[in-house]
């Protein structure tokens, strides 16, 4: 729904959706404070959250917070049952789904309400079915608007409801903090705060000029117009990715040779690998790079004919991250690496093409060499796919220092279930 209409869109989210599903599996869990993940905190359940643990953070560092907290491995392919599971339960009620994430949906229930009641009644008996079939607790947020219905969601934890009826909105958003804004992380909220934006409402008052100063005119624009619940996205289902794309965070790294080499590695394999896994190539590459300070920089490159090679994908993006680098010489630290694919196609049957010696002919997708890079990478698919993802690999990936997360967990948590679309 738009700006107007009644608040008839409701958010979905199961609440610490991997550490509840181990407790599930396992009701020896329930009540203790479980930790999804070994070397670092891959998810953690409220009793663990309450001592401070939180997702990203050394395995040792959670012990130290909470000596008495339970490691589990987890269970991924449960996850994804379970998950799907739920999405099945919503679309009982309403075919208008959008699934965002493995345990979070929007729905659109303004179509449903002469079957079904108001859509405050429909959200408690989705929520009562969701424990009731499946064993976990939903916490749902009800709207006008999809960014209001998220934050009302948020709200609603643990396992929870909110409903926001329209007349009301401007009270529950005012006090309510800054980050609660989907989009709005620990940096940009410490640099909103910094200049005394700390509410939503302050958000709202804030000068366009200083909001444009502190994250930029289109962060700036669209925080401003969420602050007030401007929001005119739709529920929308199921569409082709537009884009795939992956990134890494450090703390504080020097940008070197090496390094930019080894992480674009890492995710142009993941990247090429969920292309060919979605038979699909693509022409654009873009690599964003960001510095201390959350200065972020991109450059992108758009190739005549699309491709999904893991090498060629990762000399690109190197290439690319040095060119950002070398236009910024006083910038020896990042913070990130980022890279994405666009301009999707469905890969087609691969012909050679005679080469005529011009630039970047060795890139084309018919090209000796190309075609060499394509028939391996999908021998090493075909391996993966029987034997694990660790089985086979580049050296740069088998070895790389980012391999802390287990593949399964990053392709949950990254891979676009329905849609690659970014949220706002």
């Amino acid at each position: 729904m738009g700006e107007a209409g009644g608040a008839t869109i409701l958010h979905a989210d199961l609440d610490a959706f991997y550490a509840s599903v181990e407790q599930l599996l396992d009701p020896s869990l329930r009540g203790k404070p479980v930790v999804v993940g070994e070397g670092v905190v891959l998810a953690a359940s409220y009793d663990a959250k309450a001592f401070g643990v939180h997702a990203g953070m050394p395995g040792w560092r959670a012990r130290e917070l909470c000596p008495d907290v339970r490691f589990v491995g987890g269970h991924f392919r449960d996850y994804q049952r379970l998950g799907d599971q739920v999405i099945g339960v919503l679309r009982d009620f309403t075919p208008l789904v959008e699934r965002i994430s493995i345990d979070e949906a929007f729905l659109d229930v303004a179509g449903t309400e002469h079957l079904f009641g108001s859509p405050t009644e429909i959200a408690r008996a989705i929520r009562r079915r969701v424990r009731a079939e499946v064993g976990l607790a939903l916490s749902v947020g009800v709207a006008r608007t999809k960014h209001l219905a998220k934050i009302a969601s948020q709200a609603a934890k643990p396992d929870g409801l909110v409903v926001v009826e329209p007349e009301l909105e401007f009270d529950f958003l005012q006090p309510l903090s800054i980050d609660l804004i989907w989009g709005v992380g620990p940096a940009t909220h410490a640099r909103l705060a910094g200049a005394g934006i700390r509410t939503i409402g302050d958000l709202a008052a804030a000068p366009g000029p200083v909001l444009k100063r502190l994250v930029g005119q289109a962060a700036g624009h669209k925080l401003g117009a969420l602050a007030t619940n401007l929001d005119s996205r739709r529920v929308e289902t199921a569409r082709r990715a537009v884009s795939i794309g992956a990134q890494h965070a450090f703390g504080r790294r020097q940008a070197t040779a090496d390094m930019l080499r080894s992480t674009l590695g890492y995710l142009a394999d993941r990247v090429a690998g969920r292309l060919r896994s979605a038979g699909r190539a693509g022409r654009t590459i873009t690599v964003r790079v960001r510095f201390t300070g959350l200065r972020s920089v991109t450059r992108s490159v758009t190739l005549s004919v699309p491709i999904s090679t893991t090498l060629t994908l990762t000399e690109i993006a190197t290439e690319l991250a040095g060119s950002a680098l070398n236009d910024h010489p006083h910038e020896r630290e990042i913070t990130l690496l980022a890279m994405s694919v666009s301009q999707l196609v469905d890969e087609f049957p691969l012909q050679l093409e005679l080469s005529l010696g011009l630039d970047g002919d060795r890139r084309r997708s018919g090209s000796g060499a190309e075609s060499a890079r394509l028939a391996l990478d999908r021998a090493m698919d075909s391996i993966r796919a029987r034997f694990g993802r660790d089985s086979v690999g580049y050296a740069t990936v088998m070895f790389s220092e980012l391999g802390g997360v287990p593949e399964e967990f990053r392709e949950l948590a990254e891979h676009p279930l329905e849609s690659l679309k970014e949220p706002y």
